[in-house]
Order: C-alpha cells, then structure tokens, then sequence
C-alpha cells in the first residue's frame, strides 16, 4: 500500500531498502537544489571541499572578504548537519514515529520561503543574496546529515566526492582478477554490486537532477523550488499524521 510505503521511507522503523529508496529521493532533491541554487546566487550550496580549498587560497592572497564568505558558508552548512542531529535526537527521546521527519519538514520550509522571496532577486541586493545563499548551504548540511544518520554513514546525497570514491573502490574490486598467484587462504576479492548500483543511482540523480533544477530555474524562476518542498512533504506525511493522531 502507498500510505504503508510511505510510512516505511521516513518512519522510525528501518530498512536497507527503505534508506535506499530514500536516498535517491534526496540525492535528486539535493541535485535540483544546489544547481538552481547556484543560478540563483552563483553559488553552489553543497560542496564543501571547494569552499574549505577556496578559503586557503583567498586567505593566502589576502582577500579576507571572500575568505569570510566561505567561512559562512561552511559554518552554514556545519549548523545544518547539526540541527539535523538535535532534531533526531529530540524525537528519539519523545518517542516520535517522525523522529527522522523533522529536519526533512525544515527543509521543505526553507525551500518554499526560497520561493516566497525570489521576487526579491529581480533587483538583487547583497544582503539577501548572501542570506539565501547560506540558507541553501544549510539546507544541505540539513539534508545531508539526515540520511547519513538514518544509514549510519553508509550513504550520503550531497557529497558527491565520497560516492565517486566509493565507486572507483568496488570497480576496482570488479576488475580485479583473482587468478594471481597468492595465499590459497586469502579470500577472494569480490565487489558489492549491490552497493554499487546504489551509488552509481545516487551520482546518476543527483546529475538529473541538477540538470532538472537548472532547466527549471531557466523557465520558471524561484517557482522550481517548490515541486521539490511538494515531494519532501509528501515524505514526511504519514509518519507526522501518525504522530498527531496518537498526540490527540
């Protein structure tokens, strides 16, 4: 059934196929955020190993302006995972079935006041756009944290870097031929290609839905974001309604 289909990707009870499925959800949520984003703001929200590189380097030509930018935005970004952990942790110790849908309803908040304000950006002003840009860099702080806690850092939906990393490990291991001579008791390497086609899905949305994200800004503006809340509110419904229910 949908509603128990639904109840099982956000709900408190686990399962490797759940987090899976919820993991491409959010990769390509994370794609179309951080690619309009950046249409938007000229900015990239998600990749942090570019902001923390971009720091030293402004930082060692002097240019303590833009090394404070970057700085704001990996604090943004670390406050984002961090509240993400508070939240979880504060519906764990209520008991809360939603416990793993708080941060996902922030988010979904977040995206549709980006929406509400984009009008704004029509005569932009600094202060604003260096708001929204680190709103979007804690949106996915946020948004990574979640589904790294919910899979015990097996899998993560905004940083890309580690999923090519991973991909190359276990195509390495797929390549590998094991007809070389070696110790008869060492065991034979093997990938996971279950993993793998995980990973490669993940890459494979977080581009689609970059491409989605760009291609929306283009059209109809800020309006992009708010099919992505939509989705996030979908999500998170059954296990919120569950919650309320039993409140009441």
């Amino acid at each position: 059934m949908p509603i128990q289909y639904l109840r099982s990707l956000t709900g408190k009870e686990r399962s490797q196929r759940a987090n899976r499925h919820l993991a491409l959800v959010l990769a390509f949520v994370a794609g179309a955020t951080d690619a309009g984003g950046y249409l938007a703001v000229r900015h990239y929200s998600s990749h942090m190993s570019g902001v923390v590189s971009s720091m030293a380097g402004n930082l060692a030509m002097g240019d303590v302006g833009l090394w404070l930018s970057g700085f704001s935005a990996l604090l943004a970004f670390l406050i984002g995972a961090a509240c993400t952990a508070i939240l979880v942790n504060w519906g764990r110790r209520r008991n809360l079935r939603s416990e793993y849908t708080l941060p996902l309803l922030v988010e979904a908040a977040l995206l549709i006041s980006f929406c509400c304000i984009g009008r704004s950006l029509e005569h932009p002003k600094w202060v604003l756009v260096s708001m929204i840009t680190l709103l979007l860099c804690f949106t996915m702080g946020l948004q990574n944290a979640i589904i790294t806690k919910i899979s015990h850092a097996e899998i993560r939906t905004t940083h890309m870097t580690g999923i090519v990393t991973d991909i190359g490990i276990e195509l390495g291991k797929l390549f590998y031929w094991n007809g070389f001579k070696g110790n008869p008791q060492t065991p034979k390497v093997l990938a996971d290609r279950q993993k793998l086609r995980l990973l490669l899905s993940l890459i494979g949305l977080f581009f689609f839905g970059g491409l989605s994200g760009a291609l929306s800004f283009r059209h109809v503006g800020f309006l992009f974001f708010l099919p992505l809340a939509f989705s996030l509110l979908i999500l998170v419904g059954v296990p919120t309604v569950d919650d309320l229910r039993k409140a009441h």
